[in-house]
């Protein structure tokens, strides 16, 4: 799960930078989206992390 967060930030970086930059419009909304998928991701990651050390 971990890699598919790493993999969603990524994306969301180079959707960004393109949205950011006026290259494409659209892509602010993804970048957005993606962000936020990867907050939820990570937020996950690390509650299961910390479920599995005990």
């Amino acid at each position: 799960m971990l890699h598919y967060t790493v993999v969603f930030l990524v994306i969301a970086l180079i959707a960004g930078l393109l949205g950011f930059t006026g290259i494409a419009a659209g892509a602010v909304e993804i970048a957005r989206i993606l962000f936020f998928i990867f907050v939820v991701l990570f937020v996950v990651s690390l509650v299961m992390g910390f479920r599995g050390r005990k």
